[in-house]
C-alpha cells in the first residue's frame, strides 16, 4: 500500500520475481468485442475472496498492506501507489489508533491504463479496506478488504495469522466486464500469492505450522 505509514518494514533490495503485468502478456486485442446484449456493470458485479493461515504476526501483516505507496511493487496490475493525504484519528468510526487516507492508484488491465483513487480505511492489526472513488473511470464499484485474524494454538513462541481477502467489483464499461469474467476469478488468488511474495521479502521466509508443532 514510508513516512505517511507508521510502519517497521525494511526497504525491499530487490523487485519480486514476477512482473505486476505479467498475467496478460501476449493476450490479444479484444477492443472489437461487444458486450452480452443487455449487459450492464450491475449485472456483472463480481465477488472473489480467499483466506490463508501465514506465519506471520498480525502487526506484521497489517504494516504491509497498510503501506499503500509501495502497492507498486507488489499488487498484480498496479503500475502506480500514492498516498495523497492522510487524516486520524477515525473517533467517528470507534477505531482505535484507526485512520484514513486518500491514495491514488494505476492500473493496467489488457491495453487499458486507468488512474483513481481509493479511501483507505485502516484498523491496526486488524483490517485495511479500499473503496474506491465514484469518479473511477475504469470501476463503477471497487472495494478490497484485508482481515487478519489470530491463530491460538501455536507452540514455539511462533504466531500465525489467518489472512482473509474479498474483493468487490463492477467495471464501468460493460465490455470490460465481459473480458475479465473469463479469468478474473483468478484475482484472488494472485492478490494472495503476491501478499504472501512480499511478506517473505520484507522479513524473511516463515515456518510452517507443521514445522512448529512437530
Amino acid at each position: 500500500m514510508q513516512t505517511i505509514v507508521r510502519s517497521g518494514c525494511r526497504r525491499l533490495l530487490r523487485r519480486p520475481s514476477w512482473q505486476s503485468r505479467s498475467f496478460f502478456s501476449g493476450m490479444p486485442d479484444l477492443s472489437s468485442l461487444s458486450p452480452f446484449p443487455g449487459s450492464t456493470s450491475e449485472d456483472t458485479k463480481q465477488t472473489y475472496n480467499t483466506q490463508k493461515v501465514l506465519p506471520y504476526s498480525r502487526q506484521q501483516l497489517y504494516e504491509v498492506v497498510a503501506d499503500v505507496d509501495s502497492y507498486n511493487k507488489f499488487i498484480p496490475f498496479c503500475t502506480r501507489s500514492k498516498v495523497l493525504s492522510r487524516r486520524e484519528p477515525l473517533k467517528d468510526l470507534k477505531i482505535p489508533d484507526g485512520f484514513s487516507m486518500d491514495a491514488e492508484l494505476t492500473v493496467g488491465f489488457l491495453s487499458f491504463t486507468e488512474s483513481y483513487v481509493s479511501k483507505v480505511t485502516c484498523s491496526p492489526h486488524d483490517s485495511v479496506k479500499a473503496v474506491a472513488s465514484s469518479s473511477t473511470p475504469l470501476f463503477k464499484t471497487l472495494e478490497t478488504t484485508w482481515k487478519f485474524e489470530p491463530v491460538p494454538g501455536a507452540s514455539g513462541g511462533k504466531e500465525f495469522t489467518l489472512v482473509k481477502y474479498d474483493i468487490v467489483f463492477a467495471f464501468s464499461n460493460p465490455l470490460h466486464a465481459v473480458i475479465s469474467a473469463k479469468f478474473f476469478g483468478q484475482v484472488s488468488g494472485l492478490m494472495m500469492r503476491a501478499f504472501e511474495d512480499r511478506c517473505e521479502e520484507v522479513y524473511g521466509r516463515g515456518v510452517s505450522r507443521n514445522d512448529v508443532d512437530r
